[in-house]
């Protein structure tokens, strides 16, 4: 193609006049000292607090003391390359993380990067790691059962779908097994969980994933995982990590489950973050806002009401005591936090009581509006009867000569005690649940000698399910304890003990 010369000057001119210079404008700083993950960076004037800040060379990390000369920044990544002099960039976004149905059944980190190597994860989209705790205007109250499928907890410390519930106790006292059997019962009940581990060793953290893999549940769950060996920073993020993920599926309208195990190590996380910021130390060394650290994480927990999309997030918190302290500077913290604690003690696990729980430290500030009605009905006693038992069998160890009522209570104790044990992976429906608690506690187990009780229990169970299929299916629709329905169950433990015990 040939061009005229006057064509040639009209392409230039048009070229000349369209020209506009295109300036890209980033806010730079350099690095003036790292160490120990922490990055002090000069220039970042406009930085904001929990900013996604870029190094040269590829490194993330996330602003966390904004001071007036300087921005220290924690490293989310290995941070290997950064030096003296690297240029640090800003993004103009808070630290952000994948969210979506995708990430259901795969094991993540505390960025959302999948670690089980099963591929890279499809997700809709991404959402910051911190957010504002809905408001009083846009909850519900908590109303709706979230069943655990443990007798002891169901029973006696009902929790609610929007609930906050601790789970305390020292080490190696089955706090994590109570987790996990509550993720696993969640099962065909609409739930979806997210499991957040913090400070876990890596095999344990397999070891969960492969328990929850067994019992079909990690197609409804996601695991976050932050190891011992991870640094202190990817430790303090994980669980507001989590949260952003449970919070895309309850704006979504549905409920979700997320366990938080636990949160003594966060703290000690974030202790170390603080340390090295150099913020001043308070209490124990922990910084004055280890108190904010919790409670921002856990008022994210809420029920929403329905015009706001109606879902939920029910959170349980772990914390871990020393020698069975709870007046401690992080447990009391986090009691303060939560609607409810589930203490379980060291001597009732040693002693073969499991789950090992603390009926008298052991509360849940919600009660009976998470509690099913026929659940409410047959369990009003329960708590009751099973406090006065331990307090009889203390005083009864140094009497000799007991009246007959003293024995008749010691005897149904002892049976409460037998009926609440309860093997690990092994969640029990709750129609089930209503039935063998309402034996106990009409005594129909009187006769019944106590290292029998659990054959008696797996036999009822059974009988139930061959002669008595309605019965549970209309106590599992309704939730309703009717006379008729009481009734029934009253036939069916007259001639099933009768059975037993011939």
């Amino acid at each position: 193609m040939n061009l005229q010369p006057e064509e040639i000057s009209q392409i230039i001119k048009k070229q000349i006049r369209d020209y506009e210079t295109k300036v890209d404008e980033a806010e730079i700083g350099r690095v003036i000292t790292v160490g120990d993950g922490i990055a002090r960076v000069h220039g970042l004037t406009r930085c904001m607090a929990g900013e996604r800040i870029l190094f040269d060379g590829g490194d993330v990390g996330m602003a966390q003391s904004l001071e007036e000369n300087t921005v220290a920044v924690v490293m989310l990544t290995n941070g290997g390359a950064v030096r003296e002099g690297t240029v640090a960039r800003r993004t103009g976004e808070v630290v952000s993380v994948p969210v979506g149905a995708a990430m259901l059944g795969r094991v993540v980190d505390a960025l959302g990067r999948p670690i089980d190597e099963k591929g890279p994860i499809d997700y809709e989209g991404t959402r910051p790691v911190e957010r504002i705790a809905p408001g009083i205007i846009t909850r519900k109250s908590v109303s709706v059962p979230l069943q655990t499928g443990i007798k002891a907890i169901d029973s006696m410390i009902p929790i609610g779908r929007g609930q906050r519930e601790l789970i305390i106790g020292d080490r190696q006292t089955g706090k994590t097994t109570i987790a996990i059997d509550t993720i696993i019962n969640q099962k065909g009940q609409g739930v979806l969980c997210v499991y957040v581990a913090i400070g876990q060793k890596n095999a344990t953290v397999a070891e969960v994933t492969e328990t929850l893999r067994r019992a079909g549940a990690m197609d409804y769950t996601i695991v976050v995982t932050a190891g011992a060996s991870d640094p202190a920073p990817l430790q303090y993020i994980a669980p507001y990590a989590g949260c952003a993920m449970a919070e895309h599926f309850m704006e979504q309208g549905k409920d979700v489950l997320i366990v938080y195990d636990d949160l003594s190590k966060h703290a000690v996380a974030y202790r170390a973050l603080s340390l090295l910021i150099r913020r001043p130390p308070g209490r124990e060394a922990y910084p004055g806002d280890v108190f904010y650290l919790h409670s921002r994480l856990l008022e994210r927990a809420a029920r929403l009401a329905p015009e706001y999309g109606g879902g939920s997030i029910t959170a349980l918190p772990v914390i871990e005591t020393q020698a069975g302290d709870v007046s401690a500077y992080i447990p009391t913290n986090v009691i303060s936090i939560t609607d409810g604690q589930i203490f379980l003690e060291t001597e009732l696990f040693h002693s073969g009581i499991r789950p090992a729980v603390n009926p008298g430290i052991s509360v849940s500030r919600v009660g009976g509006s998470a509690q099913i009605k026929a659940m409410k009905k047959v369990s009003g006693s329960l708590k009751l009867l099973y406090s006065q038992y331990r307090e009889l069998q203390s005083f009864a160890q140094f009497g000799s000569d007991l009246d007959a009522d003293t024995k008749r209570r010691l005897a149904q104790g002892e049976r409460i005690v037998q009926i609440l044990k309860q093997k690990k992976s092994s969640p029990i429906p709750v129609e089930k649940q209503v039935a063998i608690i309402y034996a106990t506690v009409h005594d129909y187990l009187q006769n019944v000698p106590t290292e029998e009780v659990a054959a008696y229990e797996a036999g009822l169970y059974a009988y139930l399910d061959e002669r008595y299929p309605d019965w549970l299916r209309s106590i599992r629709d309704t939730g309703v304890m009717t006379e008729e329905a009481e009734q029934t169950l009253c036939t069916a433990l007259d001639a099933y003990t009768e059975r037993f015990l011939n």
